[in-house]
């Protein structure tokens, strides 16, 4: 809906503007306005309290008590009330209001009827839009408060509106700028629940739109930050610090962030980008950091340590957990030195400790998965901080399993040697024989330790090999053992256990942000479109964790993959037939949601539909 200006009046002699309420429809392939209701003279309203009012009679007209994305002023509230009263008379709307009731307006739970007698061949079903998992985002970025702080940054409303659009889409359908257009126009409806009606946006503003929202990163950031402490009652007691990389599509050759470094994915091929992020325990990013691909992991932690001083969200100084690759002496000392208390893995196995109880039995505790684990607290000496000794069933098994692998594969090498000596054309050599096998037995150092191998040869030319395993010894009390390091004081083992446990919220970032939120991998070739990228799919990930962590708090442990699936059952869907007078109606309805997504709403405390119902009566 809109106001329309009528100015009327002689020629020559005064003239008095007046408004109409109007909406766009499409009759035959082109563009009509239809007039809804005459509002009389508005002179003393501003063009943007206009605007808002246009926005306020369709808020109510959908049945939403409150407006999604502006803040009205009294005198627009209580004309809006008026105006949709009288259009709500006018043209006895069938819709069924919100269970709120809306004081001064109408009572809740009316539903009008509304008989139509009506073609039954007539009837056609088209633009069945996607609306359930948009709806969903959009009343998360409300509760957020995401479009306040953009318009205080200084972005007009079409700005704010697409840039909304982007944040959905990213969180809803994660796909470069060209097929999110196409998304937009053919599949979703996140552009009518956002600009009332639905509009393409081309995949050139969808690049302005991201471009826009990395402009204002720091101060969204720290929005979000305190936003999502204020609605969940976080304390920030606990925070993570950890890099991750992803890779570059293409050669990148005039870029100065992607480098060639050590790949997380294993793709050595591709130049990186690293990310640096700062996560809660809940698994809120409260800062990040795009970095060089070929960033040294453990120079990062100074200038993050510099941001969390600043940072006004944290009541208290929090315990910073990071991982054995940041970890380094310096690093952990300048952290003391600031008053940060730290928790880690120590980057080797430690040789000279001593038990705290040398008469106390280890703790023993099971992981999510029911493997039993064993804690036990030690001393290192000349150094004050605490350490856990951990052995883990688990990872003793994997590293026997990684041995039996590398055994086989030594094998199998051995034996290719052996058959390269006895085939024709083969390496005899004696000395090319020894060269093979001191390549082999350098890739799996491991495996070599347990055989004995012996190369028959007469004079200079080898005539076989073969080779005997020896018997391996009894599982070491070292496998499956590593050592935690904490500077806090008088710690019981199990709540250091706890809180290195709770590390697993930053790989959980991490897995969502690359493959759930399609970060992973880049193909953008600037620079800043690259950090627009990654930045997009961090405000993205902000939305999925807030309506995931409220999800968790109602034992709901959907993946967001899953939850899409399910709030993509319901859609929005455009009716039209002919009634007996051949007049054409069209409405446009809401499906109602089932009973999956409605758990989900019911768990986040969100409004399940947009709207009820829209209704239009064409001429004939």
């Amino acid at each position: 809906m809109f106001l329309k200006k009528i100015d009327k009046g002689p020629k020559g002699g005064k003239v008095y503007s007046y408004y109409r309420l109007c909406e766009s429809i499409r009759i035959g392939g082109k563009t009509r306005h239809n007039n809804l209701l005459n509002l009389g003279v508005l002179d003393h309203l501003q063009a943007d309290e206009l605007k808002m009012l246009a926005n306020r009679i369709e808020d109510l007209y959908l049945g939403n008590v409150n407006n999604l994305f502006s803040d009205v002023s009294q005198e627009v509230e209580k004309l809006a009330a008026k105006f949709y009263k009288e259009l709500r008379e006018k043209h006895k709307i069938a819709q069924e209001l919100s269970s709120n009731k809306i004081d001064n307006i109408a009572d809740s739970q009316v539903v009008e009827e509304d008989f139509e007698r009506i073609d039954l061949k007539s009837i056609k079903h088209d633009e069945v839009r996607e609306v359930g998992a948009e709806w969903l985002c959009l009343q998360a970025i409300q509760e957020l408060g995401l479009e306040a702080v953009l318009a205080e940054a200084g972005m007009g409303q079409e700005g704010i509106n697409k840039a909304i659009a982007l944040i959905v889409s990213r969180a809803v359908y994660p796909a470069s700028e060209h097929k999110t257009a196409q998304w937009m126009r053919s599949s979703s409806s996140v552009t009518e629940l956002i600009f009332g009606t639905h509009q393409p946006i081309s995949h050139q503003q969808l690049y302005l739109a991201g471009d826009a929202l990395y402009t204002q990163k720091a101060i969204i950031e720290q929005h979000l930050c305190t936003k999502t402490n204020e609605l969940f009652d976080l304390k920030d007691k606990i925070v993570f610090y950890d890099l991750t990389n992803t890779y570059f599509e293409g050669r990148k050759a005039s870029s100065t962030l992607a480098q060639f470094g050590r790949s997380k994915e294993k793709r050595s091929d591709c130049k990186l980008v690293s990310l640096a992020l700062v996560v809660n325990a809940q698994g809120f990013v409260k800062y990040s950091k795009i970095y060089e691909g070929n960033i040294y992991e453990a120079h990062t932690l100074v200038a993050i340590v510099d941001t969390l001083a600043t940072n006004t969200s944290f009541a208290a100084k929090p315990v910073v957990v990071i991982d054995a690759g940041i970890a380094d002496e310096p690093n952990l000392l300048m952290l003391k030195e600031r008053g940060y208390d730290y928790l880690c893995v120590t980057k080797a196995k430690l040789k000279e400790y001593a038990d705290v109880n040398p008469d106390a039995e280890p703790i023993e505790i099971t992981d999510r998965r029911g493997h039993k684990i064993a804690l036990k607290a030690i001393t290192k000496p000349d150094c004050d901080d605490q350490f856990l000794h951990i052995r883990s069933e688990q990872k003793a098994v994997k590293e026997a399993s990684m041995n039996a692998h590398y055994s086989a594969r030594f094998e199998e090498e051995l034996n290719n040697i052996n058959q390269s000596i006895q085939s024709k054309g083969g390496t005899k050599k004696i000395e090319k024989v020894h060269e093979r096998l001191g390549r082999i037995k350098e890739r799996y150092p491991a495996a070599n330790k347990h055989y004995t191998i012996d190369i028959q040869q007469d004079k200079q030319i080898a005539t076989g090999l073969t080779f005997t395993k020896k018997e391996l010894p009894k599982p070491s009390e070292t496998e499956g053992v590593y050592f935690l390091r904490t500077s806090i004081k008088e710690t019981g083992e199990k709540l250091i256990w706890d809180i290195y446990n709770t590390l697993t919220e930053i790989e959980a970032t991490f897995r969502v942000l690359k493959t759930e939120l399609n970060i992973r991998p880049v193909f953008h070739q600037k620079d800043e479109r690259t950090m627009a990228h990654i930045q997009l799919g961090i405000l993205a990930y902000m939305i999925v964790n807030t309506i995931r962590h409220k999800l968790k708090a109602a034992n709901i442990h959907h993946d967001w993959r899953n939850i899409t699936r399910i709030m993509n059952t319901q859609k929005i869907v455009k009716t039209s037939f002919k009634n007996e007078k051949g007049k054409v109606i069209i409405i446009k309805k809401c499906s109602e949601p089932i009973t999956e997504a409605l758990e989900i709403y019911q768990a986040t405390k969100y409004k399940p539909k947009p709207f009820s119902m829209k209704k239009y009566v064409l001429p004939q």
